[in-house]
């Protein structure tokens, strides 16, 4: 991609040679959040193309889509005040917050039954904040923009995440659905 600080650039490199490297799922997501935070830590300027929200529903950017599309980097942008579905991702991911605050509802993965979802945290992050969001097997959340400013966060999927077919979630019934979260179009908020 084009036009992505090299700071990313670099970052979807380091990624791409540790999901070589044969670790398990959860050293590979621990070394990335790591690096991560690192990345967020010394600072670089996202091009406001890859941080504008849409007027009506959360975006998703890509900033980097391997060749196999075995992973990505996505600008996951919020206006203040917008939200996810409660949904599950299918694959694992690392989150940080490159500017704004994004609060995350965590729910029990449900079991087949129909029932309401049972809520098991939440938690609010901050710019700088990294966090391993999803396993491949076992996550169901909801997050929005939490503040009176919009919320970017920096996003890694084990996956290309504008194609993967994942599950959204009533909370009032646990009714499951299947959905896809298509990448917007750059810098014109999806």
């Amino acid at each position: 991609m084009s036009n992505i600080p090299v700071e990313i650039a670099e970052f979807a490199n380091r990624c791409e040679s540790k999901m070589k490297s044969g670790l398990t799922e959860e050293e590979l997501t621990a070394q990335i959040r790591d690096d991560l935070e690192a990345v967020l830590d010394k600072g670089f300027d996202l091009p406001t193309p890859f941080t504008t929200p849409n007027p009506d529903h959360y975006v998703m950017y890509p900033l980097y889509i391997s060749d196999d599309g075995d992973f990505c980097v996505a600008s996951a942008v919020w206006g203040v005040g917008q939200r996810t579905p409660v949904h599950g991702h299918e694959t694992w991911g690392v989150v940080g917050i490159y500017s704004g605050r994004e609060t995350e509802k965590q729910f029990e993965k449900p079991t087949g039954s129909s029932s309401a979802l049972v809520e098991t945290g939440e938690v609010t992050w901050r710019p700088g904040e990294v966090t391993v969001c999803c396993t491949t097997d076992d996550d169901v959340h909801e997050v929005w923009s939490d503040g009176n400013e919009p919320c970017v966060g920096i996003h890694v999927y084990g996956a290309n995440i504008g194609e993967l077919r994942r599950r959204k979630y009533d909370p009032m019934t646990g009714e499951e659905s299947w959905f896809v979260s298509t990448w917007a179009p750059i810098g014109v908020g999806g």
